[in-house]
């Protein structure tokens, strides 16, 4: 005969209708979700690949042509907490379906851009619309996916951004040799609004979103309580590190394999960020890492991997080189789905404007790593950019080893309080 607690699990089951491995609507959920990620990275950093041909056309420098990332990713990062806010009051799945929409809008009429600052221009745009996606799709998770499935759920959005950061810059990379570059931006304009069609079609409806307020002072509140709660500051913080190291490797990488010794074609080196892959497959395995190594853990693990990637990628060997990026990438991903994951646990309230705080840390580090990489690179070659890598990872184990103090701080109070409060309960009996 089932026991009381079988029963009571039984019937929290039946009573949770939000989405789990094996119910109804959690595939097409990961799908939509994944090819909204494939849109998302494909369009954001689509001009990446292309730098050197970029500054090659309009005859600027490395640090010039890298605007067209940075204008972006700096634009998304100013615009994704008042877009979060539209997504308490319109919905997650609205405010998605629209930011992908214009973006998707602006994408075709990138190729066309007559100088570098129209499209630079025209980038900030359409890194603008995009932001009122991944501080969405967060929420939309953490209220349509139960709690145990939730890393494993935001790790497939992850990897559905790896590997539209990937195929993008593969597509872009062919295209471009063979019709030039603004060929390679419309082609990921049409890849992109396939895949934005493709996630509005699938995606399920939200059943547990509550609609919020739009009063500034609401808004002003949340973000408040947010900044005020020291993990999260302390997620922000990695994120935002963790991606100047990627944003700077990448921004580079470009020019660096286009010169000697290593001179390959922009084909080829389009065909380098197959090893986007690797963030794939680690991104979607956060949820066992922090599952055996816990959040810290998992966190040392993939800033240790890191580092280690960029030492390596020193080398003036091709393979040493593709070894170090693989090392990189893998350990960039795995922290990034480690931390926002954790961002969307610890909120409680609020959670669209923590998230839209975490990716707008997120994308300034991106926007900061891609400018500070290409005048490091200018500045001191590979070299420098590896140095600026190495101390934004420094700064990641700075933050997290402050974080283990605070909590075995923290620990040591609560047993203390303990204490007192039962040597007082004993001496009164």
């Amino acid at each position: 005969m089932p026991s009381a607690s079988t029963k009571a699990a039984a019937t929290d089951a039946v009573a949770d209708t939000r989405l789990a491995p094996g119910r109804p609507g959690y595939r097409r959920m990961s799908f939509a979700l994944f090819a909204a990620g494939v849109a998302a990275f494909a369009l954001l950093y689509s001009t990446q690949a292309l730098l050197p041909a970029v500054s090659a056309d309009f005859g600027v420098s490395a640090s010039a042509a890298s605007w067209t990332v940075s204008a972006a990713t700096g634009a998304l990062a100013l615009c994704v907490l008042p877009l979060s806010a539209l997504s308490e009051r319109f919905g997650r799945r609205t405010l998605m379906t629209a930011s992908l929409a214009v973006a998707v809008a602006v994408g075709l009429l990138v190729p066309f851009a007559p100088s570098l600052s129209w499209l630079v221009a025209l980038r900030a745009v359409q890194g603008a619309a995009l932001a009122g996606l991944p501080a969405s799709a967060m929420a939309y998770l953490a209220e349509e996916v139960r709690p145990k499935a939730l890393v494993a759920a935001i790790g497939l959005f992850v990897a559905g951004n790896s590997i539209g950061g990937m195929s993008g810059r593969i597509v872009t990379g062919w295209a471009a040799q063979l019709w030039g570059w603004r060929a390679a931006l419309a082609a990921v304009g049409v890849m992109a609004l396939v895949c934005a069609v493709v996630f509005r079609l699938m995606l399920p409806k939200a059943r547990h979103f509550a609609p919020g307020s739009l009063r500034p002072r609401a808004l002003a509140k949340a973000v408040r309580v947010h900044l005020a709660d020291p993990l999260l500051m302390r997620l922000y913080a990695i994120g935002a590190l963790f991606m100047t190291v990627f944003g700077a490797v990448y921004t580079v990488i470009g020019y660096r394999l286009v010169e000697a010794p290593f001179s390959l074609p922009q084909g080829v080196i389009g065909s380098i960020f197959l090893i986007y892959l690797v963030g794939t497959v680690s991104s979607a395995a956060a949820g066992k890492l922090v599952g055996r190594l816990g959040r810290r853990g998992a966190l040392y693990l993939a800033v240790t991997t890191t580092a280690a990637g960029l030492l390596l990628s020193l080398s003036d060997a091709l393979a040493a080189v593709l070894a170090g990026l693989v090392l990189i990438t893998a350990g960039f991903f795995a922290g990034h789905a480690v931390a926002s994951s954790s961002v969307s646990r610890t909120a409680k309230t609020g959670r669209a404007q923590a998230s839209a705080l975490y990716q707008s840390a997120y994308y300034l580090g991106s926007s900061a790593g891609g400018t500070l990489g290409a005048v490091a690179f200018h500045a001191g070659g590979w070299a420098g950019t590896v140095l600026l890598g190495l101390v934004a990872v420094l700064g990641v184990v700075s933050v997290t080893l402050y974080g283990t103090h605070s909590a075995r701080v923290q620990e040591r109070e609560s047993r203390r309080t303990y204490n007192r409060t039962a040597s007082r309960s004993v001496l009164r009996a």
